[in-house]
């Protein structure tokens, strides 16, 4: 899982110690997980940040490399919570363009709705705790009635 605040999954000294975090609790070898944490920042363009803390990265930095924490464990499925939120244009294009070549199964909770168009091929939309609608993202987003009466625009 990917939290919607970087801060809150980013706790370790330096970026290299917190990707490398999940692969160690697994039990890989020290090289298995420094080949991990390599691949990982280098998926999500972070190359050269390793030794770096992370509270002097920018948030979409941030955001990048708690996605290379999931992703050093070689993750099937990914949860994403709000992974574009208060990021500003060029950072959330980044993120859209990592998230389209990732895994094939992501579970994003988001109020992007061109995310979802651009990312999703299923929505589920969820109201007060309630499925209130299920379908392709076409569907949906083109939904005004439904979308407004959701506070969604």
């Amino acid at each position: 899982m990917v939290f919607q605040n970087p801060d809150d999954q980013l706790f370790c000294p330096t970026v290299f110690d917190d990707v490398a975090f999940g692969p160690r609790n697994l039990g890989f070898s020290e090289k298995d997980t420094a080949e991990r944490v390599a691949r990982s920042l280098a998926q999500v363009h972070m190359i050269g940040f390793d030794h770096k803390p992370a509270f002097h990265l920018s948030l979409g930095q941030k955001k990048r490399v708690a996605l290379a924490t999931v992703l050093a464990m070689d993750a099937r499925l990914l949860v994403l919570d709000e992974p574009t939120s208060n990021l500003d244009p060029r950072g959330r294009n980044e993120i859209l363009h990592l998230l389209g070549g990732l895994c094939d199964t992501q579970i994003i909770a988001t109020h992007d709705l061109d995310l979802v168009e651009r990312l999703c091929t299923r929505v589920v939309l969820l109201s007060k705790g309630r499925c209130v609608a299920d379908g392709a993202p076409a569907d949906i987003v083109r939904n005004r009635t439904l979308l407004e009466s959701h506070g969604l625009c």
